[in-house]
């Protein structure tokens, strides 16, 4: 497996976004590895390359709040249940599938910890689709169908260190106390981070961050 460093990732992200067809390019990691940032930096420096480029995060398919907390599943947001993951399968192949048509993706607001439907346009002239989140290389339904829809994916990883310092950060941006954002942090997005670090042996390419 290959390491990619930001230049190395830019210039195989331009091999994609010039193939001749639509492509699919998938950044996984885990919870603050740093994977919307990346994924966010490379987008917008191919569409000042002048590619056709659009980011359309996996987030966009958290079920919303209020379900979550109907079913009882606030306290583990950001598992691999509490998506919907047949939803952003469907997106993908249809994005995969359709490069004719214009689409929209829902888009994650962090704010208001709730999606907003149809958000994300993506036209015609876009060569290449960036999606990132936690969970396109894992190895269960319906996950494991992603896999098959995109062309390369990507693992982000920077030192646990440095991702545990960020999560509680993030926690407390969003209304969290320190000992809830500790709590939440080394508890239910550790279980999520350790099932989603098992799935880096399955990347097409390990992307350093430091």
């Amino acid at each position: 497996m290959r390491t990619l460093d930001s230049e190395a990732a830019f210039d195989l992200a331009v091999e994609l976004a010039t193939s001749g067809e639509r492509r699919i390019l998938g950044i996984c990691g885990a919870p603050a590895a740093g994977k919307s940032t990346f994924a966010e930096q490379l987008a917008e420096r191919l569409t000042k390359a002048g590619h056709g480029v659009a980011l359309v995060p996996m987030d966009g398919y958290h079920l919303a709040q209020s379900v979550l907390e109907e079913l009882g599943l606030a306290a583990v947001k950001g598992a691999p249940h509490t998506f919907d993951g047949d939803g952003f399968v469907a997106l993908l192949k249809r994005l995969k599938e359709a490069p004719t048509e214009q689409i929209w993706a829902p888009r994650f607001d962090r704010g208001l910890e709730d999606s907003i439907a149809a958000s994300i346009g993506v036209a015609p002239d876009v060569s290449l689709v960036v999606t990132e989140g936690n969970y396109l290389l894992l190895d269960e339904m319906p996950w494991a169908t992603i896999r098959t829809v995109l062309d390369q994916c990507w693992y982000v990883e920077v030192p646990e260190e440095l991702r545990h310092q960020r999560l509680e950060a993030r926690h407390m941006q969003f209304g969290r106390t320190q000992a809830e954002a500790h709590e939440r942090t080394f508890g239910s997005d550790e279980r999520n981070a350790q099932l989603i670090a098992a799935t880096a042996k399955s990347a097409d390419a390990i992307v350093e961050l430091s």
